[in-house]
């Protein structure tokens, strides 16, 4: 049983849990409707309930609220289902800075501001189901408000919803895109190799930099050291792969363990041969 402390709209209330202190922000379908202030009510299993105890980056979690429009708390609401419908358990504690992300998107797009999102199109490939989740906003918020968003807008909702599935701030995401990014740039500018991002070996390679870049920023090892025998069976790319590892070290501020460069060199080796043929 909750105590109705301030009705934010018919589909948003915070309410005080019985017999505590405890604030929280409840939301579903019709939960604000005709309720008073000071009532006591039922939640029942459908409506999201999230504790408003914890602060933000952006500060205390309760001025958060008062601060969004209750229209961007419910399509962050509604994203965060479909994310929970994608991926089964998400962090919900996402939501606040999630809505207030996507006010202000809203915002810069009703005043022609574009906010260039440089990593876009290595967000959809990198964290692909995060992107289709956060494409939802877009037909959301042009039904509900008449605002188109741009894929670069998309982008950054996407890294939002990554947050959600993964214990890893927006902002390490974001780092990790850049990381990425960076990483295939400098395999393309060593081999003198465009690569097709639409390529299998784009793929697995990307995939293989996202990997490697994770267990860089976690401190982990690969238990298999190939390194010996890539040297000896693919000695350039071998070379080149140490010259990129040195060259993301710095970047990452991080030391990648030698290893990992034994298992690059195997990427930029596939590359090189697909190149041949």
């Amino acid at each position: 049983m909750y105590r109705v402390e301030k009705v934010l709209n018919h589909n948003a209330l915070i309410g005080i849990l019985e017999n505590t202190t405890q604030e929280f922000l409840i939301m579903g379908k019709g939960i604000g409707f005709g309720k008073h202030v000071s009532e006591t009510i039922d939640v029942d299993a459908e409506s999201k309930i999230y504790s408003l105890k914890e602060s933000t980056e952006r500060g205390d979690k309760r001025d958060l609220v008062a601060s969004i429009d209750p229209v961007y708390l419910e399509i962050a609401n509604e994203l965060l289902d479909g994310a929970e419908e994608t991926f089964q358990t998400i962090d919900r504690d996402v939501m606040l800075p999630l809505a207030d992300h996507i006010e202000y998107a809203v915002k810069r797009s009703r005043s022609n501001e574009q906010l260039r999102n440089p990593l876009t199109d290595d967000i959809r490939v990198l964290f692909h189901s995060e992107f289709k989740v956060a494409e939802k906003a877009k037909g959301i918020i042009s039904d509900r408000l008449g605002v188109a968003l741009t894929d670069d807008e998309v982008g950054f909702i996407a890294l939002h919803i990554h947050s959600s599935i993964m214990d890893q701030a927006v902002s390490q995401a974001m780092q990790m895109a850049e990381a990425v990014r960076q990483c295939v740039s400098l395999v393309e500018s060593e081999t003198g190799t465009h690569i097709d991002t639409l390529s299998l070996s784009y793929n697995r390679l990307l995939n293989h930099i996202r990997y490697m870049i994770a267990r860089t920023m976690k401190g982990e090892v690969i238990k298999l050291d190939m390194n010996d025998y890539i040297n000896a069976t693919a000695a350039n790319s071998f070379k080149k792969a140490t010259n990129i590892c040195a060259e993301l070290e710095k970047s990452l501020n991080k030391k990648i363990d030698s290893a990992e460069i034994g298992y690059l060199a195997m990427h930029i080796e596939r590359i090189a041969l697909d190149e041949m043929n």
